[in-house]
């Protein structure tokens, strides 16, 4: 709070009364503040990105051992993955882990926004394969309110504008811009500056992320599976949810990195790349903010 307060100052003279209600609105928002003090700098430089013909085919021999079948290579998932490149960035922060059911309910208490609710026929009506009753329900807020137990899970049922928005109003609270990270950010924080495959190395290892294979077929805790960590130390960049970047698709879509919760081998590599209708909301896709940093 003091940092946010003197950042509102920095300007000179007493704070507007916008920049007053601003101070007054994060007083309410301790835990989307504490995600804050837990961002991990990237520092600048070029790191490994996309995959070779020979990665791409390996994923696909990991998904169908995984999964039984072989759907992905059927419908050449892995086909959207560029080929290996180099990529130069500057520094930036990212969030240690994905944005919670809790830091998000300060966003909707405090800017009034809609809750992540909405019913069967909403959810049939964008289309997506997951039954309501038994895989979508769990995760609907009632009253206003995330469901009971999960206020440390991951963030779902959220749209990419609402995402971004997020970001935005907790960038204010801080003093300091926060937005979605670009595809490009989110791979090199989840799989380091040599390109490793996952982010804990090149090897699918089940017990290092929440997925279809090992995992509850559920979201868990955001940072329940520190062995998984990124060379950087991020957590979450491949299992539990998938995630938002501000990076642009085609036909009014945005780019979705890492995996979620009831997805198998091969999906939370760095290299994947899925792409979703920005206005969808899915139960296996959330979003961690991201800002500029200055080298370390």
């Amino acid at each position: 709070m003091k940092r946010l307060v003197i950042a509102l100052c920095a300007c000179g003279g007493a704070p507007t009364a916008a920049q007053q209600a601003t101070v007054a609105r994060a007083a309410h928002a301790e835990m989307s503040l504490a995600a804050e003090e837990r961002m991990v700098v990237i520092p600048a430089g070029r790191f490994i990105s996309g995959s070779t013909p020979e990665e791409r085919a390996a994923a696909y021999d990991q998904h169908a051992e995984t999964s039984g079948a072989d759907t992905a290579r059927t419908h050449r998932w892995f086909e959207r993955e560029a080929d290996r490149h180099v990529v130069t960035l500057e520094a930036y922060k990212i969030d240690l882990m994905p944005v919670t059911q809790a830091q998000y309910a300060e966003f909707v208490a405090s800017e009034h926004v809609a809750a992540p609710s909405l019913d069967e026929a909403a959810w049939r009506a964008q289309g997506l394969a997951q039954d309501f009753a038994t895989e979508v329900a769990r995760f609907v807020w009632r009253d206003g309110r995330p469901p009971n137990g999960r206020e440390d899970h991951p963030i779902v049922l959220v749209s990419w504008a609402n995402a971004q928005r997020y970001c935005t109003w907790r960038g204010v609270l801080r003093g300091e811009p926060r937005r979605l990270p670009t595809a490009d950010e989110f791979e090199k924080a989840a799989r380091g500056d040599a390109g490793l495959a996952y982010p804990w190395g090149n090897a699918f290892e089940a017990n290092k992320l929440n997925s279809a294979v090992t995992g509850p077929r559920d979201t868990t805790p955001v940072g329940t599976y520190t062995a998984g960590a990124s060379p950087y130390g991020v957590l979450d960049m491949a299992g539990n949810v998938a995630q938002w970047t501000s990076t642009p698709g085609d036909r009014g879509e945005a780019v979705v990195k890492g995996s979620g919760w009831n997805e198998f081998a091969g999906l939370g590599r760095g290299a994947f790349v899925d792409k979703r209708p920005i206005g969808e909301r899915h139960v296996l896709v959330g979003f961690r903010c991201a800002g500029d940093a200055e080298s370390p």
